[in-house]
């Protein structure tokens, strides 16, 4: 290539690199922790924040709410600001950590779902870590003897099945039965931005779903307590002496990049949109690509006939060491483009789990008994087994959605997406 020709090659290069940034910028802006990100205020204009966590905003609790404490603290390895983790930086300060409590997945986030976990002493800190998903998941009196306040730090996923929000609830319920304050640290929510699904029924109670809200619920962690101690749901209405650090620069409209995946079966973005759709077939036969390297982002099952994509589970340590139909053949679908819909639109799927059911032969047990538990009600596979469409099936949640949302009115601490 000769001298000209290289020239004129440069300033091309130039130019298709100003144009994609150009594009970046209006049309797929990027979000993400402690970084610049867009959010669409209107049609015709952006706006560009910064969003900074309320563990990342050492200034309005270190002084306030920490000096002089004896602390526990609920963390796990989302537990980050300026990529330390929050336990190093409060014990770096010179705060008094007295120990650590761990939800499903650990302290270090390295089990997989329904992994009991196991109490011990961390390795890097020398912390007693007593664990919320084994034996109990409670802390008992025991546990918070000579603790003041105890920090609630951990990055949600914004799903009602997604246990980190029982464990805060657990942890409320049991400081306010000592007369300790909670202090949670706020995250945004990778789905915040929009609220759907049916509303729990309160004989379907269980971990994966303690109180009457829908399966996305569009609150931060922060504003789920508030409703949670205001509204009476802890144990025998008790309150919880509650304090909050709110994250800055965050509104209900923001779409928001998790920099650390919450838990090891959701790796990335597009798993994380999926997975308020995608995990209620947790409760049937079909895998939702637990022991691939797509987890939330696949389905199928052996028998599936109509599938274009295919995959086969096998054991992956830490992650998914016996998965369903593990070395097995399974037949379904990649739903990794419709991430982005999610993204955009805000709703749950119900057309995937629809085909399956319909498609799958009357000899596959479809609906286990768990199913009902993460859908919060009995009707929806009802619903289903009957023929109802999904948007028969969307209509018949309005009325208790809308009740919800009136709640969840009350308690916001950020501008909704409304």
């Amino acid at each position: 290539m000769d001298f000209q020709s290289d020239n004129t090659a440069n300033m091309n290069g130039r130019i298709m690199r100003m144009l994609y940034i150009l594009l970046a910028m209006f049309v797929f802006p990027i979000q993400s922790c402690g970084s610049p990100l867009q959010e669409q205020t209107s049609e015709n204009q952006l706006k560009t924040t910064v969003i900074k966590t309320g563990a990342e905003r050492t200034d309005q609790y270190f002084t306030k709410h920490l000096k002089s404490k004896r602390i526990a603290v609920v963390a796990n390895q989302t537990s980050l600001l300026a990529g330390v983790h929050l336990v190093d930086t409060l014990l770096g300060a010179g705060l008094k950590v007295e120990k650590v409590f761990a939800p499903e997945h650990g302290f270090r986030g390295e089990a997989e779902a329904g992994a009991v976990i196991n109490s011990g002493i961390d390795s890097k800190t020398g912390l007693p870590i007593i664990s919320l998903y084994g034996k109990k998941k409670k802390p008992e009196a025991a546990d918070l003897l000579g603790i003041d306040l105890v920090i609630f730090d951990i990055q949600d996923v914004g799903a009602r099945f997604y246990t980190y929000i029982s464990t805060l609830a657990y942890v409320m319920e049991a400081c306010a039965e000592q007369n300790i304050t909670v202090l949670v640290l706020d995250r945004p929510n990778p789905h915040g931005y929009y609220v759907d699904g049916p509303v729990l029924q309160p004989e379907f109670t269980s971990f994966v779903g303690l109180h009457r809200i829908p399966i996305v619920h569009g609150m931060t962690v922060a504003e789920y307590a508030r409703m949670v101690n205001d509204e009476g749901w802890l144990k025998n209405g008790i309150r919880c002496k509650l304090e909050w650090i709110e994250v800055e620069g965050y509104t209900h409209s923001s779409r928001y990049n998790l920099p650390v995946r919450p838990s090891p079966n959701l790796p990335d973005m597009e798993s994380i949109y999926l997975y308020p759709s995608l995990c209620l077939f947790e409760g049937t036969p079909v895998s939702v690509g637990r022991g691939t390297d797509k987890p939330f982002k696949i389905i199928g099952h052996p028998d599936y006939k109509k599938g274009n994509y295919s995959f086969t589970p096998v054991s992956l340590k830490g992650i998914s060491e016996n998965p369903p139909h593990k070395g097995l053949k399974c037949n379904g679908m990649d739903l990794s483009v419709f991430a982005e819909d999610i993204n955009v639109n805000g709703r749950i799927r119900l057309d995937w789990l629809i085909e399956m059911h319909n498609s799958l032969s009357p000899d596959v047990r479809f609906f286990e008994s768990f199913f009902n538990k993460l859908a919060g009600n009995s009707t929806l596979s009802e619903q289903i087994i009957s023929g109802k469409t999904e948007a028969q099936i969307r209509e018949s949640w309005q009325s208790d959605l809308n009740a919800f949302k009136k709640i969840r009115k009350k308690y916001l601490l950020y501008p909704d997406f409304e």
